[in-house]
């Protein structure tokens, strides 16, 4: 079982003290690249969390910000945990960097909010439609084989670090209607995944909604997913064709959420939406 906790966020955290650090000391990344003998992109890299930085770089700069010895322990101790490997980290080549990236920072969210106007949303996938979903995308995009295996394992595995745990994410998803009429696989691959709709419906830590055709749809737009991390802030993935693009603008990621409260009051409220989705079983016998 995957430790609770982000090495992604805890990079970013660190980058963001120590250059909080350094401006603090009133010095600019060219001088303290000077000082170090480093070039100014490493000290950039190390601030943005593009890099991971040794103990002796964390610790170089620290004598140079004048940092006393509680606060470097605290430091160092963030570097040591910001080091460790998350689960996701052993298929990185065949994911896009920002998708990898919102793997990390949703390990250390409390709160996910899921728009999905297309295809059941991830977490909730059984493998075999995961199956039937990418073997038809592969035909389009023209992806090696290899790549569908690695992403079904990447999905199998993200399902069990994020719902299969002491304290799983809670989410609030909103599905369109369609998502439960479009067909991937034949119909028993569609009936076996409409139960497991059903099944994580009825999970404490979910909230799932179906926003029916003949509904107003305040949002005309692809899938979106918000995070809420404690201590970091709010980010939005926005699903693309090939990867996707992470959000992290304060006043854009707001609207985001906004957008969202709207969407949930258009939609059925949870009964109804379990309930509709009972309905929508018999559609695939």
């Amino acid at each position: 079982m995957p430790e609770h906790g982000s090495p992604t966020v805890r990079r970013r955290r660190l980058g963001q003290e120590l250059r909080r650090l350094r401006e603090r000391a009133d010095l600019t990344g060219d001088q303290v690249a000077v000082r170090l003998g480093w070039s100014a992109a490493k000290i950039s890299r190390i601030e943005t969390a593009r890099t991971s930085p040794r103990t002796s770089d964390v610790e170089a700069l620290l004598l140079i910000y004048m940092v006393d010895s509680r606060q470097r322990q605290e430091l160092l101790a963030l570097h040591r945990d910001a080091t460790r490997k998350g689960w996701w980290e052993d298929y990185r080549d065949s994911l896009p960097k920002e998708y990898t990236t919102f793997l990390g920072l949703e390990a250390e969210a409390t709160a996910a909010r899921d728009w999905e106007p297309q295809v059941v949303p991830g977490l909730f996938q059984t493998e075999a439609y995961v199956r039937a979903m990418m073997e038809s995308g592969q035909r389009s995009t023209l992806e090696a084989p290899g790549g569908v295996r690695s992403r079904i394992e990447v999905r199998m595995a993200r399902q069990q670090a994020v719902l299969r745990t002491d304290s799983p994410l809670a989410i609030s998803a909103v599905l369109e209607e369609s998502v439960l009429l479009r067909r991937f696989g034949d119909h028993e691959v569609m009936r076996e995944q409409l139960r497991r709709l059903i099944e994580v419906s009825e999970r404490p830590n979910v909230e799932l909604r179906i926003l029916p055709l003949d509904a107003d749809h305040p949002i005309n737009t692809g899938a979106f997913c918000h995070l809420k991390v404690p201590e970091f802030h709010d980010v939005v993935y926005l699903e693309a064709l090939l990867g996707g693009r992470l959000v992290e603008d304060e006043a854009i990621v707001y609207r985001y959420e906004v957008a969202f409260d709207y969407l949930e009051t258009k939609a059925l409220d949870v009964d109804d939406s379990r309930r509709f989705l009972e309905k929508t079983v018999r559609h695939w016998r």
